[in-house]
């Protein structure tokens, strides 16, 4: 497994605004072996990126020795998958869509995706959905959104957030399991399942092989909440338990850390408590 730093984790790499190449530098000075670019509706990758800026990405990139295999969306908070607005709903796959070319062309294998909410803990203003509807319209954009990223030859991995859906590794295995896609997998992150009271090593047991991407980060339980998330090995996720769970599965990809908000000690304190973490 190699350890890869966000883009969201760096200073400007939430807003999208960071340049690209010292993001890469501030990555590589950290000791990361890659970086996880996010594409967002603005900012420096976007779904309108044309293929010359972002063949410049991948350029930049290989030149540092750095991988980058990922590419994350953040964009279904903004315009949900399973909004009750079909207007809304189809934007959301249009974005998506362009996203999955984007991804291509930096040259990563993987995108993560969010497939929608039932509610959204920082947005009181939206939903909540109805479950049953939230659940068939998720399907059906991941459906569709299959057939582009088989197309293009990237993996369209759905993430488990606090979106209000699928907070059953059983669920969870069984949506990916109904789109029968090659390209369609999960995005495990091991820190939101302790948000919904759940024991990481146990889902990537059941999800196994759909696995196809790691996020990490820490969870601090008795605080919850947003305000729970904390720097790694400050908080209750079971690396220990969940390094050889993942290697059980033959898992062996991209670790990627997910840190925010963004601070100046945060990338090297990050890789430090990864070197630990991946030698358990």
């Amino acid at each position: 497994m190699r350890a890869i730093i966000s883009y969201w984790s760096i200073a400007g790499g939430l807003e999208n605004t960071r340049p690209v190449a010292e993001a890469l530098d501030e990555a590589k000075a950290a000791g990361f072996d890659g970086i996880e670019l996010g594409v967002g509706e603005t900012g420096v990758l976007t779904p309108t990126s044309d293929e010359k800026t972002c063949a410049g990405y991948r350029q930049l990139a290989a030149a540092k020795g750095l991988a980058l295999e990922t590419v994350a969306s953040g964009m279904s908070w903004g315009c949900s998958p399973t909004h009750p607005d079909r207007a809304v709903r189809e934007r959301a796959i249009t974005l998506h869509a362009a996203a999955l070319q984007r991804a291509a062309w930096v040259g990563a294998k993987a995108m993560l995706y969010v497939p929608g909410a039932v509610t959204i803990p920082w947005e009181p203003g939206y939903g909540p959905v109805p479950y049953d509807r939230a659940a068939a319209w998720a399907s059906e954009g991941i459906v569709r959104l299959a057939e582009v990223a088989e197309k293009v030859d990237v993996d369209l991995c759905v993430e488990n957030v606090w979106n209000g859906l699928f907070y059953s590794p059983i669920e969870f295995a069984a949506l990916i399991d109904g789109i029968g896609s090659k390209r369609v997998g999960v995005y495990f992150d091991v820190g939101n399942v302790l948000g919904y009271h759940q024991h990481p090593p146990h889902w990537i047991a059941i999800l196994g092989k759909r696995i196809r991407r790691v996020h990490i980060k820490d969870f601090k339980k008795q605080v919850g909440g947003l305000a729970g998330f904390c720097d790694l090995l400050e908080g209750d996720v079971p690396f220990a338990e969940i390094i050889p769970a993942l290697r059980a599965i033959g898992y062996d990809g991209t670790l990627v850390a997910e840190m925010m908000p963004a601070r100046p000690d945060l990338l090297g304190k990050t890789r430090k408590a990864m070197a630990k973490i991946l030698a358990m």
